[in-house]
């Protein structure tokens, strides 16, 4: 039995190549040795701004000088006072936050992000 179990773990430390599935004709998913994926997950670049999308509703109200945290605001139809809670904020926080030129904080952006459900990029200008 333990022979087996050496055997068995040898095997499983040779590197095998990627397995194709294919659906409809085309590849579809891609089935990878756990060590290689374990690398590509922990070599991730965080997104860069052409990584970064905008509904073109956020995109027109920051154009018009709104900042984009007013702009995701208005776009999933919160009040300034349903987004603070959410956030964990007092509501004249987040309204000096809204102000054009306000420079708030990561970790304010953050809560903010993570209350709205995207990711903190879509939050700088």
């Amino acid at each position: 039995m333990a022979a087996k179990k050496r055997r068995l773990k040898k095997e499983m430390n040779v590197l095998t190549e990627p397995q194709i599935i294919i659906q409809n004709n085309k590849p579809a998913f891609a089935v990878i040795p756990w060590d290689e994926y374990q690398y590509l997950v922990k070599k991730h670049v965080p997104p860069d701004e052409s990584d970064v999308w905008f509904p073109n509703d956020v995109v027109k109200i920051n154009v018009r000088g709104d900042s984009l945290i007013k702009a995701w605001r208005e776009h999933f139809g919160m009040t300034q006072e349903e987004l603070a809670a959410k956030a964990g904020i007092k509501q004249p926080a987040l309204a000096r936050l809204e102000k054009s030129d306000a420079n708030p904080r990561t970790s304010s952006l953050q809560k903010l992000a993570d209350a709205m459900g995207i990711i903190i990029e879509q939050l700088i200008e």
